[in-house]
């Protein structure tokens, strides 16, 4: 049994890929007022918001239990309209020696469809994989398209 792993799951959405990608590339601090019931916050504690290398710290909530990340954000891409973070300290590290969000928002006729990855590597073959991670997530972009979509 591999430790190693990635999930991947698709979400179609009615806002703009451009508007969504957004979000999550220059504006995450703004997912606490989208989504407040599963992001508290999103503090920057070194770089900017937007920018590559840049340290933010999440307070959220996973299985009903208030949490911590402090992610890295590896890359920002504009034009294919993706980013990636990865996780540095946190409860998330109690269960995965590696843990990555890529995050990619593809235009559609109507609406978009974005696409959530994590690659991940276990501390032992007794974690389960995070589906209850992906879902969460899930849960969030279909928030933030909600609060996008707003009149």
């Amino acid at each position: 049994m591999s430790l190693t792993g990635k999930l991947e799951a698709d979400v179609e959405i009615k806002a703009s890929a451009d508007k969504f990608h957004d979000v999550f590339g220059s504006r995450p601090h703004h997912l606490k007022h989208a989504t407040p019931h599963n992001v508290q916050g999103c503090e920057l504690h070194d770089g900017e918001f937007g920018k590559e290398g840049s340290v933010v710290c999440w307070n959220y909530v996973h299985d009903g239990v208030p949490k911590v990340a402090k992610d890295i954000v590896e890359k920002i891409d504009n034009v294919n309209l993706f980013t990636t973070y990865k996780v540095i300290e946190g409860d998330i590290l109690k269960e995965y020696k590696s843990f990555k969000f890529t995050v990619k928002a593809t235009p559609k006729d109507t609406g978009s469809v974005v696409r959530w990855t994590l690659d991940y590597e276990k501390l032992n073959k007794n974690i389960p994989d995070p589906h209850s991670i992906l879902q969460l997530l899930i849960e969030i972009s279909k928030d933030i398209d909600a609060h996008l979509t707003k009149p």
